[in-house]
């Protein structure tokens, strides 16, 4: 045991432990990323774009089959990711979201005496001598650790005023495994760094530490009661929201004392309803309660899936909701800063308002577009979607023609596709917890609107920032004055440019559409060259063995140049 809970000592020692899980999934890695450049990369730059488009959706359940297959088998954080995966409905295709979706209730548990030894390593006893009882049988096991039933000795329950609580214990060994599995992680992002494609997008070498920090913090349960009742001072006074209290003297950095809150799950409809409780007058309440933390308070939960939040029924006179929705597991909490928050309250302002040019300024607020992007097109892009779907539900969404869809990507994937985009610190966490929250809500209610709920709340937004409405006005004045005070001088420059014939006007999409020709010359001209090499090679080779081979092995070459000339050519 003591070798288990010491593997950190030594910073290589997980990975000379675990070589054979590092390869593993290295190798999966390396296979998938090889299938998407051939199919999605190389097939359509020789004009075979038509086979990848038609295999695209078998091979994308068959990549979530194969990953949901090793991370069952794997455990660790591999379930970690693919529960990020499964709750990205927004960027991920159904194919691979509804294959991860159920992951989580599939990690096997773990034995109890293993969960035994480790609680009593770290409460210096037993559990048997330091509970009254603690039931065998886990209620939920995790890919991190996993819980038990558990009374309170006589003397804990007196001090504490509790009795039924939950004991939640690390999977033994984990710390050694979230060390290897982070390694893999990190060695993944730095090849994904060297494709363009991906590194002008995203900085995966951050995008893994800031999973790295948010799952070293999972596996330290003493943040994660820190963090219990930061969220519940929260909340406090809050008739909405209730938490579990935390059992400090039975709490460790790998074992956790909580109450047991255990109710109705937030998406069991027919408990619901056997309640007396209607689900679509949950969803609205739920979705009000996580604007709250994301927008004003600042500290949220940042895995609110299903099986974290409870409803649970209490007395309560006419008039008043006769039921609270209990948070649970706080390992995964996130914290936005004042910055980005403004910046957030902004956007959701836009949005409620339809205002595709602010949501723009928003995203350039929050910091996910880049410095350098030329956001125009993508206020048209805004303005557009707006005008055609804004304030439809999910619901409504699925009754629109797919091909009204698709005519809007056309016309503006290039836009999108071609702005710097980056992800701010803390960003995954955020996406996440609206990822869970929308389809939380959904599930309470198929004709869920979240508009429903985002206008009302950024009307309120706006009235509590209405304070600050004087100081934009004069901003703004200030800003029209320099630009008025200016004019006079640049008008003169631009006369005088003019006149000298000096004046250059940039049409940024014509040389992107010339340089896209030039490219597209020299690259037929390359294919054509290795197709004929190929071809004389195939015959020649019938009759001499080692001219067809070397033809064959030259045709490589202007292959090489079809695919890559050009490609510096801005």
């Amino acid at each position: 045991m003591s070798s288990i809970l010491h593997a950190r000592d030594d910073p290589q020692r997980p990975l000379r432990q675990h070589r054979g899980r590092y390869r593993r999934i290295l190798r999966f890695a390396a296979w998938n990323l090889a299938t998407t450049w051939w199919f999605e990369l190389f097939l359509p730059r020789i004009g075979l774009g038509g086979v990848a488009a038609r295999t695209r959706s078998r091979r994308m359940r068959q990549f979530a089959r194969r990953f949901h297959d090793l991370a069952v088998e794997l455990g660790g954080l591999m379930i970690k990711v693919g529960q990020f995966l499964s709750s990205r409905l927004d960027v991920l295709p159904p194919e691979i979201t509804k294959e991860l979706e159920g992951l989580q209730d599939e990690v096997p548990p773990v034995a109890f005496p293993g969960i035994a030894a480790l609680a009593g390593h770290e409460l210096g006893a037993p559990p048997d001598q330091v509970f009254a009882s603690v039931d065998e049988s886990p209620i939920a096991a995790a890919s991190l650790g996993q819980a038990h039933r558990a009374r309170l000795n006589p003397m804990d329950a007196g001090d504490t005023g509790l009795d039924a609580v939950v004991l939640k214990v690390q999977r033994p060994g984990i710390g050694a495994i979230v060390d290897v599995d982070l390694a893999a992680l990190r060695k993944v992002a730095g090849w994904l760094s060297h494709v363009r494609l991906v590194s002008r997008r995203a900085d995966m070498r951050a995008l893994v530490e800031e999973f790295a920090m948010i799952s070293l913090q999972e596996i330290d349960y003493l943040q994660e009661a820190v963090n219990a009742e930061r969220f519940a001072a929260d909340f406090a006074g809050d008739d909405r929201v209730a938490v579990p209290e935390v059992v400090w003297e039975r709490t460790t950095r790998r074992v956790l004392t909580l109450e047991d809150v255990t109710a109705i799950k937030i998406t069991d409809a027919r408990a619901l309803r056997a309640a007396g409780i209607d689900p679509a007058t949950v969803a609205p309440v739920f979705a009000a309660i996580m604007f709250d933390q994301l927008f004003t308070n600042g500290f949220f939960h940042a895995d609110p899936h299903p099986g974290n939040i409870f409803v649970t029924p209490v007395r309560a006179g006419a008039g008043e909701r006769p039921w609270k929705l209990t948070f649970i597991d706080f390992g995964m909490m996130g914290e936005v800063t004042p910055s980005t928050r403004s910046g957030l309250r902004k956007l959701l302002i836009a949005a409620a308002a339809r205002d595709g040019k602010g949501l723009v300024a928003a995203i350039n607020d929050v910091g996910v577009l880049m410095p350098s992007a030329d956001s125009v097109g993508l206020e048209r892009a805004m303005t557009q979607l707006f005008a055609r779907f804004g304030g439809m539900g999910f619901a409504e969404l699925r009754e629109v023609d797919p091909r009204e869809f698709r005519d809007f990507a056309v016309e503006f994937g290039d836009v999108v596709r071609s702005l710097p985009f980056q992800l701010p610190e803390n960003f995954l966490l955020i996406i996440r917890a609206m990822s869970l929250t929308s389809g939380v809500c959904s599930a309470l209610d198929e004709r869920f609107n979240l508009w429903d709920s985002v206008e009302p709340y950024a009307a309120q937004l706006l009235r509590d920032e209405r304070g600050n409405v004087v100081q934009d006005v004069a901003r703004q004045a200030l800003d029209a004055a320099g630009i008025a005070l200016r004019l006079p001088g640049r008008l003169d420059a631009l006369a005088g440019r003019l006149e000298e014939g000096s004046l250059e006007v940039a049409v940024p999409r014509l040389e992107r559409q010339a340089a896209r020709l030039e490219r597209a010359g020299r690259r037929a001209a390359s294919a054509v060259v290795f197709g004929a090499l190929l071809v004389s090679g195939a015959i020649v080779r019938a009759d001499d063995l080692a001219a067809g081979n070397a033809l064959m092995a030259a045709s490589s070459l202007p292959l090489l140049h079809a695919l890559w000339a050009g490609r510096r050519v801005r």
